[in-house]
């Protein structure tokens, strides 16, 4: 799989990618989340608060970043949307690539790249209603490909800018806490600090992103958004359990999900040149923070899984554990779901699929480090062929690993 692929292949994921942009940009309801952000940016275009919209739930510093897309006729928009969220992914997925050495035009890169954008629900999704999650997605196997090559202030540079965007990888910054890298995480914090104070000075009544936008999140939205939320505190109640019952669950998988990311880092394993202890703490931290987020979407996943699933090259990753397909499964395309749980109860799949994967993961990153015991060649002229040997000589580079 890490061969070259062949020119065939190449033009059949090129393919599946445009025609998915391509089938997006034809859709009635395409950039539908993306509508919000371009709408929060005429609004300071036109001199008023982009808050009056309680839909519009980022960081003032978005709206800024928004400005170019405000500018864009909407036919014109219909195309470059569908093609820039395509474009994010695979950026993404090369930089994953990169982090784990796979070369980029090897059978594993194209036929898996082909695999997540016609096979994995969320990516259809995603394309279609043009989220920023996509920032995110890009983001995070670039910073952790930064930080494997000791690059950490440059690291911190693209999760800030990130941030700006989206504050999904705020989690993150506890990567930045445990490998101690305080210049890092600095530039991660003052970068969209300083966009949105900006943002925030350019707009008239910023404090409404404190009096109304923040409580709204909190809250988890309204019914709107209920039916595709994720969080086990959104869909637990609507399978009887109490609400503050299901909260307590929801915390307690996410403390033990950021204990296991804890207990990763500080786990080296020698047949590990470090990108896959990179890789699985930083998912790990960004898993343990969907679990107790209000809400979290099916497109979220594609922030952990195309990281998660280029490190299938490395012995022991979670991808070569059954249990990281079984949770995958609801999320496959083309499955024929009974029509009731694809539409209104489509959250009780995205749920599974994200408490499982957690899980999965977490045992990956709790499992004790492995010993490698080297065999030791023994110098010297032994008394004769009678002799009694003490040990036996090993031959060279050979491991037995327990």
């Amino acid at each position: 799989m890490l061969l070259p692929a062949p020119a065939p292949w190449i033009a059949v994921c090129a393919a599946v990618v445009v025609g998915i942009a391509v089938s997006t940009s034809l859709r009635a309801g395409w950039g539908s989340d993306n509508a919000f952000v371009v709408k929060a940016a005429d609004t300071l275009l036109a001199g008023g608060s982009p808050y009056e919209d309680k839909r519009f739930l980022y960081l003032p510093s978005a709206v800024l970043m928004a400005v170019p897309e405000a500018l864009l006729p909407v036919p014109v928009l219909r195309w470059v949307l569908p093609m820039g969220m395509s474009a994010l992914l695979a950026a993404g997925w090369w930089a994953a690539l990169r982090l784990f050495s796979v070369p980029a035009r090897s059978r594993f890169a194209v036929g898996g790249f082909a695999l997540l954008a016609v096979g994995f629900r969320p990516y259809e999704n995603l394309v279609l209603i043009g989220n920023w999650t996509a920032v995110s997605a890009a983001a995070l196997p670039a910073a952790l490909l930064l930080a494997h090559r000791r690059s950490w202030t440059a690291a911190g540079l693209v999760v800030g800018l990130a941030i700006a965007c989206k504050p999904m990888l705020v989690p993150l910054g506890l990567l930045f806490v445990l490998a101690r890298r305080w210049r890092g995480l600095a530039v991660a914090v003052l970068v969209p600090l300083g966009l949105s104070l900006a943002g925030a000075l350019l707009m008239p009544s910023p404090s409404l992103f404190f009096t109304k936008t923040l409580p709204f999140l909190l809250q988890g939205q309204d019914s709107y958004a209920l039916p595709w939320d994720a969080s086990p505190i959104a869909v637990l109640p609507r399978l009887g359990v109490p609400e503050p019952v299901a909260v307590l669950l929801a915390g307690l998988g996410a403390a033990g999900g950021l204990w296991a990311a804890r207990c990763r880092w500080r786990r080296e394993d020698d047949r590990d040149g470090g990108e896959l202890r990179l890789a699985e703490t930083a998912c790990m931290v960004m898993l343990a923070a969907f679990l107790v987020s209000r809400p979290s979407f099916d497109h979220y996943l594609l922030v952990v899984v195309p990281l998660l699933l280029a490190s299938a090259v490395r012995a022991g990753s979670a991808p070569r554990s059954p249990w990281f397909w079984a949770a995958l499964f609801p999320q496959a395309a083309g499955v024929p779901w009974p029509s009731q749980l694809e539409a209104k109860r489509r959250a009780f799949k995205d749920c599974f699929t994200l408490c499982v994967l957690a899980v999965a993961l977490m045992r990956r990153c709790l499992r004790p480090a492995r010993v490698n015991l080297v065999g030791v060649r023994i110098a010297g002229t032994l008394p004769g062929p009678g002799a009694k040997r003490t040990a036996e000589p090993a031959e060279a580079g050979s491991r037995a690993a327990f």
